[in-house]
């Protein structure tokens, strides 16, 4: 069963940070050495960017989705390519092409899939076709906060906290294009069925990653 790992867009492309993303896929490759990988990657700045300009533009939702897609899905091209004959050819554009890759001995790099769901719900989807039981989400923070840390000088970070627990401290409790919290609510409730593992860690140190597979994270462990 595969690793799911999920690198915020925040945290690689927010600005697009090529000495990270170097990072990233060295530890990638060595994390394939020994696991199935499979990673989801989001857009970030340039991804709300394009669903500004998309709505500066009075396109729809559903449009302005399809071009944050494209973007998260060029982000893991750029991925696929430095890992060379490691990764793919091609960026896959579903869940069973993803998983069937992952049986292949190649380290799976994907974005967004569709319209209406975000790249945390593609993480969540994978858990579920895949039986992986463990997730790590890379984000902009050092793990989930009681309340978000960048508005409140007095957040405190959690050790764990459950999924119940995580689905109140939501912002937003729906999807819209560009949603940006620690796990997207959609996601939240495929991987509370599922019951796995969940991590979130500090994405700005890719090795934070590898600690959470080996469980010695820093970061904060979501339970039942």
């Amino acid at each position: 069963m595969p690793v799911i790992i999920r690198i915020g867009g925040s945290v690689i492309a927010s600005p697009t940070d090529p000495t990270l993303i170097n990072r990233y896929v060295r530890l990638l490759l060595e994390l394939g050495n020994t696991s199935k990988i499979i990673v989801v990657v989001g857009g970030g700045k340039l991804a709300r960017e394009f669903i500004e300009i998309a709505s500066t533009l009075d396109l729809d939702e559903e449009a302005q989705d399809w071009l944050a897609i494209h973007i998260s899905r060029l982000y893991a091209l750029l991925f696929n390519l430095k890992l060379g004959s490691r990764g793919l050819e091609n960026v896959p554009t579903s869940i069973d092409e993803a998983a069937e890759a992952a049986t292949k001995g190649k380290i799976v790099i994907m974005g967004g899939l569709k319209p209406g769901m975000t790249t945390d719900t593609v993480a969540a989807y994978l858990v579920q076709r895949t039986g992986a039981t463990l997730l790590v989400k890379a984000t902009d923070q050092d793990g989930i906060y009681n309340k978000d840390p960048k508005k409140h000088g007095d957040a405190k970070k959690l050790e764990t906290i459950s999924f119940h627990d995580l689905e109140q401290l939501f912002e937003e409790n729906q999807h819209k294009a560009g949603i940006h919290q620690i796990l997207d609510p959609s996601a939240v409730k495929i991987l509370q069925k599922t019951g796995v593992k969940t991590i979130v860690v500090n994405g700005y140190n890719p090795e934070n990653i590898k600690l959470a597979i080996e469980g010695k994270t820093t970061g904060t462990m979501i339970t039942e």
